[in-house]
């Protein structure tokens, strides 16, 4: 039998110790009033609205009205444009084509103590006002002025259609651009205002706030435009997006909406924390008072669990962006930690039942951690497959799992709700670092330290020689 050097010990619990600091303090620096992230904390945990309080709401068209795809797009990219204008970015929006809606989530407004949410999601709901506008002045807010303010060109119902695409230049090269489809009243205005602005900007307005300002190149009397200068097809199909929108047949309707506190939410966070480091320290005392040695190592694994949870909600690591934690999701953290004490619970009674039958030490600790793999193995793979089920279910509609389980699910369409996306999320997380920690590393640690010759005691592993 191969046996495990003694300085692997030090070696895990250092490594366990030095990412627990680095995942609850992370590392920063500051120059002047910009400060620099070199690694994130659990500082820098974006909480959901159900913590810091916000907004939930889900449009739809009127009853009866089947919006088409591209139409919900549109109405998508407005909902966007708004939010922005009210100074709110940290916003999500998903489309759900399937059931003909769109399910928006905001936080509260930053220092804003009278922000009225009733007020915003009636503003989000209204129809948009496309115009192109002769010219591009600006008063001090950025909102048209002059002649701008003054003339109007075409209006929503006068684009017929607005799509991106590829155009070709006379050297062969192709370049992004939108192409814009006018009704036959549009076409007659647009082919009078270029004739007169050739060489000059028409602005493009969504309610007050500019989208584009291209400047005319020629004459267009067929109704058929193309808006050249995009940086990408994306930037492309955005401005294409939010021209439809301006067009949209129908007002969105409030389905239904919810709403919370920040105090609230930041009170329940608080309470679940507190519970979850409480529970953290009672399971800590009766691992170390019932199976002694493995109850110590598998503290340190659980530790190890814990931190490695955070770095993967705070954006620790850098191939992985910071995660929105929810209620919800903090429940999966603990769930999660339930499950790595169980995993040591069976491991270290396995060694003890070993010891029992007459084993060495260290055929105690091999076989007994090879035996409690299969039970662990079970029961962790089927809460991974759970989980996976839950991200795919309630994910947003790119995400991976619920691309992978789309021929699943393409009957009900994505639902896309954060807080039991959250929940999988963190599960999930947890239980794979579970293997690492709960597993692999507490695997190491306990063949290294049981080399050395204080521990060679079967009373360090639960052994008490009585009757079993």
């Amino acid at each position: 039998m191969k046996r495990t050097p003694k300085w692997v010990f030090f070696v895990v619990l250092g490594l366990i110790l030095v990412i627990s600091t680095l995942s609850f303090t992370g590392i920063y620096t500051q120059y002047g009033d910009v400060t620099r992230a070199w690694i994130k904390g659990a500082g820098d945990i974006r909480w959901g609205i159900d913590i810091r309080g916000g907004v939930d709401v889900t449009f739809s068209p009127p009853e009866g009205y089947r919006a088409s795809e591209h139409e919900m797009a549109g109405a998508e990219a407005i909902i966007k444009l708004r939010l922005i204008s009210l100074n709110i970015t940290d916003y999500e929006v998903y489309t759900d084509v399937a059931r003909n809606r769109i399910i928006v989530r905001f936080p509260w407004k930053e220092g804003e103590a009278d922000f009225d949410p009733e007020r915003a999601i009636q503003e989000l709901g209204d129809t948009a006002l496309l115009t192109f506008r002769e010219g591009v002045e600006l008063d001090d807010l950025g909102f048209p002025a002059g002649i701008t303010a003054q003339t109007i060109i075409l209006q929503g119902q006068d684009v017929a259609k607005a799509e991106a695409g590829y155009h070709q230049n006379e050297y062969g090269q192709s370049s992004p651009v939108v192409q814009l489809t006018l009704s036959s009243e549009g076409a007659s205005k647009f082919a009078e205002a270029t004739a007169r602005l050739q060489g000059r900007i028409i602005s493009i307005w969504m309610d007050d706030t500019l989208l584009s300002y291209p400047t005319v190149q020629a004459v267009i009397t067929n109704g058929e435009a193309v808006i050249t200068g995009m940086e990408s097809v994306e930037t492309a199909r955005e401005l294409a997006d939010r021209i439809n929108a301006g067009a949209l047949p129908f007002r969105l309707v409030t389905e239904n909406y919810s709403t919370i506190s920040p105090t609230l939410g930041v009170g329940a966070r608080d309470a679940m924390v507190l519970a979850g480091v409480i529970a953290f320290i009672g399971i800590a005392v009766l691992m170390v008072f019932f199976y002694r040695l493995p109850g110590i190592i598998a503290v340190f694994g659980l530790l190890g669990q814990v931190s490695l949870i955070i770095a993967a909600i705070s954006g620790f690591f850098p191939a992985f962006a910071s995660f929105t934690l929810t209620l919800p999701g903090i429940a999966g953290i603990i769930l999660s930690i339930g499950m790595g004490v169980d995993a040591n619970v069976i491991t270290a009674e396995r060694i003890k039942e070993e010891l029992y039958s007459g084993k060495t030490i260290d055929g105690a600790i091999a076989t007994g951690f090879s035996r409690a793999f299969t039970a662990i193995f079970d029961g962790n793979v089927t809460v991974i497959i759970v989980a996976a089920i839950l991200m795919g279910a309630f994910g947003t509609p790119g995400s991976f799992f619920a691309s992978i389980l789309r021929p699943f699910f393409f009957m009900f369409g994505p639902t896309a709700s954060g807080s039991i996306y959250s929940f999988g999320y963190t599960l999930l997380a947890g239980v794979l670092v579970n293997f690492i920690m709960g597993i692999w590393a507490n695997r190491l640690m306990m063949k290294s330290i049981s080399r050395f010759a204080p521990f060679r005691n079967p009373r360090f592993y639960g052994y008490g020689g009585e009757g079993h």
